[in-house]
């Protein structure tokens, strides 16, 4: 029951309210004395709690005698009635929000934190809903499975262009980085990459690793790391041979020393 009435409060009612009209459905048409004791509300306060709801049309008031009783909205029409003032609400300010970016003027360039995995894995998935033209991206297994339909999609209107890690079979137009020393004791340094269109672009930490990212529309950033991705694909198309291999991680091995 504690969860039913944690599930109300997160959907806009208040422990008091959320209460009583969970022991309503549990118990039926009662007086605010039973939804009182059976509640755990306090009698000072069941009355005004009860009021609150039947003003919601939540609760139906009527009187009985002496007494006034208290039953539930049904179930049903209650949740209806609940998706439908939610829905009215997110269109509302969404239309409000839309319209105010709108008139707000175009901020400059800029590179911002973002915090969490669901965040994050939003944002991908709202700027590859915006994708036009293609999408440049440098990505691990996990992140990579995480939003591979997402991709898929995007795949269908716009070229997919970039380099995947420890993936099989991915979608057209990405290469897979060649198995190396490098790659197999990456161990907890994974990234991604993604830029869309050219314009605006989401990178960090794998959010299995680390869920914190950073999102940019600066053209220097976007330049600079698309141009990485290209580095990483070119070198991984050109070496082919392990001598050429044991070369590039001696190299590599000397200059991050």
């Amino acid at each position: 029951m504690n969860g039913i009435i944690e599930k109300m409060q997160e959907i806009g009612f208040n422990q008091y309210e959320s209460q009583a009209y969970v022991t309503l459905v549990k118990c039926g048409t009662s007086t605010a004395y039973q939804v009182s004791k059976e509640s755990g509300i306090p009698r000072a306060r069941v009355y005004d709690v009860l009021k609150s709801l039947a003003v919601q049309g939540v609760v139906i008031q009527e009187k009985s005698g002496k007494s006034t009783l208290y039953s539930p909205l049904p179930v049903d029409v209650f949740l209806a009635s609940i998706q439908s003032k939610w829905e009215a609400t997110f269109s509302s300010v969404g239309e409000s929000l839309k319209a105010l970016e709108i008139v707000q003027p175009n901020p400059d360039n800029r590179v911002a934190s973002i915090q969490g995995s669901e965040p994050i894995l939003a944002f991908c998935e709202t700027m590859l809903q915006k994708a036009e033209r293609k999408v440049i991206l440098s990505m691990w297994s996990g992140m990579y499975e995480m939003l591979e339909p997402l991709l898929k999609k995007a795949a269908h209107r716009c070229k997919m262009k970039g380099i995947v890690f420890q993936v099989e079979q991915p979608i057209s137009g990405l290469d897979v980085h060649r198995k190396t020393s490098f790659v197999e004791e990456i161990g907890q340094n994974k990234w991604f990459i993604l830029s869309i269109d050219g314009r605006e672009m989401l990178y960090g930490p794998s959010v299995e690793q680390r869920d914190t990212a950073f999102y940019t529309d600066d053209p220097v950033h976007i330049y600079l790391l698309e141009n990485y991705v290209w580095h990483d694909i070119l070198v991984n198309r050109l070496v082919r041979e392990k001598e050429m291999e044991k070369w590039i991680s001696a190299e590599r091995e000397s200059f991050f020393k």
